[in-house]
């Protein structure tokens, strides 16, 4: 529950580099914004309907849920939520804090079945906190939730609800107030899938990603040049990753493009040829101040990937 930082690289980004009806998309939404504290580190958002007319995210997501994901739709399950039915995007917020370090809180869309969610926490006699001026309620695995209106849910640890909370409420500042992440989020949001990650978490995720790569000198250096990062997964025709990696200037971008090109070639030799054809599917390059990364799939293709034993390898 301590780290999101990883999600990107565990859920999608580390198995395209290690092995290579309509609806509107989901944006984030203003209840939702108010509540990720300014000093965020990463957002992930995934929108639910689009994802289940996928057969291929949906094996994807069975295989690569990370561990919080898992514990949140478990929690939402105790008090009578059908993540499948009643939610329509699910948002995962890591925020630093001086207390406790990394926190991190879910926030769920959707038509929730309040009466009946109050029916079962009256038979559980679960009772309500009282933080600032809303109710929450304790959950299952050391949860909390809390209604923020009629069609949006936020929880997670009681510590990071209150931070949360006291964003909303204005005791300290939310993610209004860092326009770096906010204006990476409308460059993304229209994905079935988005993330957006700030410097530090953009750090983190590309040192997995790299894997040894990333104990060059020439890498340490240009870490320290990363502004942040954003990527995107679609499933409308197979699998469509994109991933922005935004640096301080051209050549930082076009170095980061070099060393990571090295580490996709590096991983190439001891692959299979379905994860050899993956990883050849993955184009680098860079274009201005920024790192460009595509891979792109058909679900055939991409099935034969998630059963590949590399993947076996990155993703346990």
């Amino acid at each position: 529950m301590k780290r999101i930082s990883l999600i990107v690289v565990a859920l999608f980004a580390v198995v395209i580099l290690l092995s290579g009806s309509p609806v509107q998309a989901a944006s984030l939404a203003t209840a939702a914004r108010s509540v990720i504290p300014k000093d965020v580190q990463q957002i992930i958002n995934v929108d639910y309907r689009r994802l289940k007319n996928s057969e291929t995210a949906m094996e994807m997501k069975s295989k690569l849920v990370p561990a919080n994901m898992k514990q949140f739709e478990d929690a939402l399950k105790d008090i009578g939520v059908t993540p499948e039915k009643d939610m329509d995007t699910i948002t995962l917020a890591s925020f630093r804090t001086k207390e406790h370090g990394i926190q991190i809180i879910g926030i769920a869309q959707g038509t929730f079945p309040r009466k009946k969610i109050a029916l079962k926490l009256t038979k559980q006699n679960v009772k309500a906190n009282k933080v600032n001026t809303s109710f929450v309620y304790p959950m299952a695995g050391g949860m909390s939730m809390v209604f923020l209106d009629d069609w949006t849910m936020l929880f997670g640890e009681s510590s990071a609800v209150k931070a949360a909370l006291d964003a909303r409420d204005g005791n300290t500042r939310s993610l209004n107030a860092n326009s770096e992440v906010t204006d990476m989020i409308v460059a993304v949001e229209q994905g079935t899938v988005w993330s957006v990650l700030d410097q530090e978490g953009t750090q983190t995720m590309m040192k997995s990603a790299l894997g040894e790569a990333s104990d060059l000198a020439e890498y340490d250096t240009l870490k320290k040049r990363l502004v942040g990062s954003r990527y995107t997964v679609d499933f409308d025709h197979g699998i469509d990753f994109n991933l922005n990696v935004v640096t301080s200037d051209n050549v930082t971008a076009a170095s980061l493009s070099s060393v990571l090109k090295a580490g996709l070639m590096f991983k190439k030799n001891g692959a299979n040829p379905t994860e050899k054809s993956a990883i050849d599917d993955t184009k680098v390059d860079s274009d201005g101040g920024k790192l460009i990364v595509h891979f792109k799939a058909d679900d055939k293709s991409f099935q034969s990937l998630l059963d590949s034993p590399m993947f076996a390898a990155v993703t346990h």
